[in-house]
């Protein structure tokens, strides 16, 4: 059952969406400035370690320009084709910007190993280093803007882009020390040494965002929104004297998607049983504060078991009525 508050609250306002937006133009911007800062470090160093954190730059701004279209397509509603909307095309961009940032990682190692094997050569160190911190400073910025952003408006395409930006800054941080070893010491193979490292590290990030990707693909169920569901409706048909069985839950990206079944007593009308699903879908939505979309379904108690082993060929100990709160 929709309720007539479900389309006011499961969806994201205009202004949420401009603002979602708006953080996805400001990454988008920055990634491109990024790119050419650090390109010209590299160009004026040749640093290894510059140059990985040349190449996270250029997959940053192909992964936001797939993830400002999943932004897009994830905020247009329903339609005859994509009934349940376009939300799940969130989890896609975490697993492709997860993809994107392990390529990145193996190149730089390649790329690493091979300029130390044939030989490492490097100039206007002190410079390429300035290059980085503004780099740096911009990124870290950046990227936690994103996460809040994303975070506030439970939007998985700005926290993974967030956080594929904050891994940008750790690489460049790395990439100080590296080039801060190098001036000190005068000892070069500190460059493909720190390249590598970070190459590691980065690696774990993006094995991380597919993990969460394809988790969220498989319909994973969360367990804190399982806590606050279960919490809820407990309380709420409780108070109305009514049951529920067949909960199930899960991420569709963009918001939380809820089912359960509400047993009610035979002799209720149905208007009334309609009045107090209604009440318990409304405080599921005040009580979860994400955008969710919740259907339940109406049944009586009485002589509920028989008539689905008699017309579900459930047998006897299967019984679909299980006690309140359990799914």
């Amino acid at each position: 059952m929709e309720t007539p508050i479900d389309r006011d609250l499961q969806y994201h306002s205009e202004a949420d969406i401009r603002n979602m937006r708006t953080a996805m133009r400001w990454s988008l911007g920055t990634g491109f400035f990024m790119l050419i800062l650090k390109s010209y470090a590299y160009y004026i160093t040749g640093s290894a370690a510059i140059l990985s954190d040349a190449i996270e730059s250029v997959v940053h701004v192909l992964a936001v320009c797939f993830a400002a279209y999943s932004l897009h397509l994830s905020m247009k509603p329903a339609d005859d084709e994509h009934m349940y909307g376009h939300d799940r095309i969130a989890f896609f961009s975490a697993g492709f910007e997860g993809a994107m940032i392990i390529t990145a990682a193996l190149f730089i190692i390649f790329e690493s190993v091979r300029k130390w094997v044939l030989g490492i050569e490097l100039e206007q160190l002190g410079s390429g280093t300035i290059y980085i911190g503004v780099a740096t400073v911009i990124n870290g910025v950046l990227g936690f803007y994103l996460i809040r952003r994303g975070r506030k408006y439970h939007s998985l395409v700005l926290v993974a882009n967030g956080k594929h930006v904050l891994t940008d800054s750790w690489t460049s941080l790395g990439v100080i020390a590296g080039l801060t070893l190098i001036l000190l010491t005068g000892w070069l193979p500190f460059d493909p040494i720190l390249a590598i490292l970070v190459a590691t590290n980065i690696l774990w990030t993006g094995a991380r965002l597919i993990r969460q990707s394809i988790g969220g693909l498989m319909d994973e169920s969360d367990a804190e929104d399982d806590r606050i569901i279960r919490a809820i409706l407990e309380r709420e048909t409780s108070k109305h004297s009514v049951s529920f069985h067949g909960l199930r839950h899960r991420n569709a990206g963009n918001k939380l998607v809820i089912e359960f079944h509400l047993l009610f007593p035979e002799g209720l009308s149905l208007s009334r049983a309609h009045e107090q699903a209604t009440l318990i879908e409304q405080e599921l939505h005040r009580g979860i504060s994400r955008p969710t979309d919740i259907v339940s379904h109406l049944e009586p108690v009485e002589g509920h078991d028989e008539f689905h082993r008699r017309h579900l060929h459930i047998g006897k100990d299967q019984s679909p009525l299980q006690s309140k709160g359990a799914s």
